[in-house]
């Protein structure tokens, strides 16, 4: 089951709104057609609501994309809707109201298939491997190149524990020829960034770090 986030400027429900999600068991939450909704929960799905408000749901899109949110988010659209669509408003699907559940389904699953392949989500860490992005509690984090590769790295493999040696080689590259010292410089800098979530990359005394997305 996914949670999904309904946004819109309608007041009526989510079934009211698009009739095959009240025949799904997904957790749908409803917001008001703004980004900020999306500091309030963590979906699996953005749902924009395009009935109405098709100024604003573009514009929504856009930003999510400006963003690189890594959210994938799909469109509910009336058939004259369709007219309006156009590659700038970037969503990754559509569908319109007269869905039915079935299909309605089968796109959630192919947006959390697509989703999943692209998004490493650790914990409170979501990183975005086709965007750079990295996000802790939905704030996205202000990371150097280096920074966003060690921290995709170490959340790629939680759990295990990596000498300075090896995190050289396989974030850094076979070509370089810094010191191990440079590591600890980049975990030192990462954690910082990390705030009270510095304690997902844990010091493994005289072998190395391992991250900890517990």
């Amino acid at each position: 089951m996914a949670h999904l986030l309904l946004l819109t400027r309608d007041t009526a429900t989510s079934a009211e709104i698009l009739p095959a999600l009240g025949l799904l068991s997904h957790q749908v939450s409803v917001a008001q057609l703004e980004i900020t909704s999306l500091l309030k929960v963590d979906p699996d799905v953005v749902v924009i609501d395009a009935r109405v408000d098709l100024a604003g749901a573009r514009s929504l899109c856009r930003t999510l994309r400006a963003a690189g949110s890594g959210l994938p988010a799909m469109l509910v659209v009336t058939e004259g809707g369709l007219a309006a669509l156009s590659p700038e408003w970037v969503p990754q699907d559509f569908v319109l109201v007269t869905a039915g559940p079935a299909e309605l389904e089968a796109r959630i699953r192919l947006l959390l298939a697509e989703s999943a392949d692209e998004v490493i989500r650790a914990g409170r860490l979501q990183i975005d491997e086709s965007a750079y992005t990295a996000r802790l509690d939905g704030m996205r984090l202000d990371l150097t190149y280096t920074e966003f590769e060690l921290l995709r790295f170490f959340a790629a493999h939680p759990g295990r524990v990596f000498g300075r040696d090896q995190l050289l080689s396989e974030v850094w590259g076979h070509d370089y020829f810094g010191g191990t010292r440079t590591v600890d410089v980049h975990v030192r800098r990462l954690r910082a960034k990390l705030g009270d979530a510095d304690s997902l990359i844990g010091t493994v005394r005289n072998v190395g770090y391992r991250f900890d997305p517990r």
